[in-house]
Order: C-alpha cells, then sequence, then structure tokens
C-alpha cells in the first residue's frame, strides 16, 4: 500500500527523540561504554530509516540506495548487539569483539560503495540489495547480523531468565522480553524485504523500535540493583 511506504518517517521522528534520550543517559554515564553502543545503535536505526523515507518520497537514487544498504543491512542492529558485549563480557572481550565488528563492517561498506549496480533489477521506490553486482558483498550481511541476534536478542533473553531467578525483578525481566522481541522483528522484516515485500520491513521496524524502547524505559525507571557487573 501506498502509505505503508511514508511509514518510514514515523519511524526516522521516533529514533531521533530516543537517540536524544537515550543520549542524556550515556552522558551522565560516559565510562558506561554500552551506553554509548547503543545510542550508536538507535541513530544508525534511524538514519536506515531516513534514508527509506528519502527513497519514499523522492524515489530511488544510487547513492541513497547504498547509503540505506550500509545503515540498515550492515549498522541495523550491529552496534545494539556490541552495546550488550560490553554489559555483559569483559572489557578486554568486548575491545576485541569491537575492532573485528568495525573491520568487518568497514570492509563491507567499502565493498557496498563500490559495487556495480544491475540497473535492470532497479524498483522505483523500492528498496533491495539484489541490484548489487558483487553477490559476495550480500553473503557478509548474514554474519552480522547473527552476530547481532546473539548478543541483542539472545543477551535480552538470557537476562531475562537471570532476572526471573530473582523472584524481585519483574521489570528487568518484562524489559529484557521487549528489547528481544524488538530486536528480532526487523530481521524478520529483513527476510520479507529480500522476498520483495520490503512494506513489511517497514511496520516490523517502527514496532520493533517501540518494542525496544518501551523494554529500555522500563528497566530505566526499575530502581532493582542490575545482576550485570559492568551495570552498576
Amino acid at each position: 500500500m501506498y502509505w505503508l511506504s511514508k511509514l518510514p518517517i514515523i519511524t526516522t521522528l521516533f529514533s531521533l527523540y530516543f537517540t536524544i534520550e537515550i543520549g542524556k543517559h550515556w552522558w551522565r554515564k560516559k565510562h558506561a561504554l554500552y551506553m554509548f553502543w547503543w545510542t550508536i545503535g538507535v541513530f544508525f536505526y534511524g538514519a536506515g530509516t531516513f534514508v527509506e523515507s528519502w527513497v519514499g518520497l523522492l524515489g530511488w537514487e544510487e547513492p541513497v540506495f547504498r547509503l540505506w544498504y550500509i545503515f540498515g543491512a550492515l549498522l541495523g542492529g550491529a552496534p545494539f548487539a556490541q552495546g550488550t558485549v560490553y554489559l555483559l563480557l569483559k572489557p578486554k572481550t568486548a575491545h576485541v569483539l569491537s575492532a573485528l565488528l568495525v573491520a568487518t563492517i568497514l570492509f563491507a561498506s567499502v565493498a557496498v560503495w563500490l559495487s556495480p549496480i544491475d540497473w535492470t533489477l532497479i524498483q522505483p521506490g523500492r528498496l533491495t540489495g539484489k541490484v548489487l553486482e558483487w553477490r559476495w558483498v550480500r553473503l557478509m550481511t548474514p554474519f552480522i547480523n547473527l552476530y547481532a541476534f546473539i548478543f541483542l536478542t539472545g543477551g535480552a533473553i538470557w537476562s531475562a531468565v537471570k532476572y526471573s531467578k530473582m523472584g524481585s525483578a519483574k521489570a528487568r525481566v518484562w524489559g529484557n522480553i521487549l528489547i528481544a522481541i524488538g530486536g528480532l522483528l526487523p530481521g524478520i522484516g529483513g527476510g520479507f524485504a529480500k522476498a520483495s515485500y520490503t512494506e513489511v520491513l517497514y511496520v516490523l521496524e517502527l514496532i520493533g523500535l517501540c518494542f525496544i524502547y518501551w523494554g529500555y524505559t522500563m528497566m530505566k525507571r526499575d530502581s532493582t540493583k542490575s545482576l550485570h557487573a559492568n551495570q552498576s
């Protein structure tokens, strides 16, 4: 439906609000690298939906498409996941994983920018990675997305299970469950986008971000002591 192509505008505006709010939270806890990465995650989430908004309003353009692939496919979930890495793992391990992640994304981003475009596959107003002629570039995104799934969704589920055993941390249990669902939905939407149902991605991006925000605010307001040493 036509109006669904405009849905990323709402997601972008909400991402901007969320970025400012979580950025203020990080600014008060500058030592907390997990908050820094989560702030970066929300920012790039909004950057991706901003590009989708651009295409929905002004149509397909080559540089805009390349930015969409970088912001959405490569940076859509990885920074969120890296925030969880800093929350759950030892700082030294998190630093090593950060270096590997950044190097991988930089390499993939350069490849996306340099890849020739198959102009016969372009659909006006619709974004799909199928137009990249270097097919091997698209093979990198599943590994990045798997990393994001393991640490963002998996980390949130693990935290929810741990908090559930405390008995007195219901807000943190449900907050983590909401974040896990929110982190999973855009990935499902990406699967639909690969099948040329891009509008489903737009819907799930907005719902997913709402769930992440909901979970974040629930835990932010909760006074229960965190079980993660890096969050204390």
